[in-house]
């Protein structure tokens, strides 16, 4: 019969993706990962922090099972170990937004005043995609539309939509989406379409909720 320190040693071991997670900008990274495969550096962008902090925060990650890592020439290269991380990640998000009453408030001030930006819900755009009225935006970076995106999305990565607006036909209904409830690529993308007089909307969530539901995503090498 197991003994009460076979026990301890269970449970502490069990903890170690949460004392993982227990850092902000490690969190981020696993946000930033649920959209696909990223180089360290490009994570450091992402994050705004040094590529040895990054590749250190990295590491942390991959003690714990997190994220799994390959090396390509010089470079190495970092993804979500499973689907089982996305989901520990969203179940973490949700119980923080349902149960903290200052995360809400720090949401508020992060995101902003969203009651001026149309939403569209993942079953509204799934009937719009369907009858093939619609213009699908993904204003994420072009590498993580390459790794997975929704079946007849255009890229436009938000730093190309200003240059980009006369792409879209006048009369066409937009509907924006980026990483998530947490980001703001497609606020501001709806925002300046809807500035240039077009009928835009924003996907409620974002590509990670629209995968983990089950819905049909395409890859691209262009």
């Amino acid at each position: 019969m197991a003994d009460q320190q076979d026990k301890e040693a269970l449970f502490d071991a069990l903890v170690e993706a949460a004392k993982a997670l227990g850092n902000g900008r490690r969190a981020e990274l696993i946000d930033i990962l649920g959209q696909g495969e990223r180089s360290v550096e490009e994570l450091a962008v992402e994050i705004h922090q040094t590529v040895a902090n990054t590749s250190q925060h990295l590491q942390r990650l991959l003690r714990a099972g997190l994220v799994c890592s390959r090396r390509s020439g010089t470079r190495i290269y970092y993804s979500l170990a499973g689907t089982a991380v996305e989901r520990l990640w969203r179940a973490l998000r949700e119980t923080a937004e349902a149960h903290a009453r200052e995360l809400g408030d720090l949401v508020r001030a992060y995101v902003g005043d969203r009651a001026d930006l149309s939403t569209i819900t993942r079953d509204e755009l799934r009937l719009r995609l369907r009858q093939g009225d619609v213009v699908v935006l993904d204003v994420r970076p072009a590498q993580e539309y390459k790794a997975g995106h929704i079946p007849g999305a255009l890229s436009m990565p938000f730093s190309d939509v200003k240059s980009r607006l006369h792409e879209v036909s006048q009369g066409s209904q937009i509907v924006a989406y980026c990483r998530g409830p947490y980001c703001l690529y497609a606020d501001e993308a709806v925002r300046l379409f809807t500035d240039e007089g077009h009928l835009a909307t924003r996907l409620e969530e974002g590509f990670p909720e629209w995968k983990a539901a089950g819905l049909p995503i395409e890859q691209s090498d262009s």
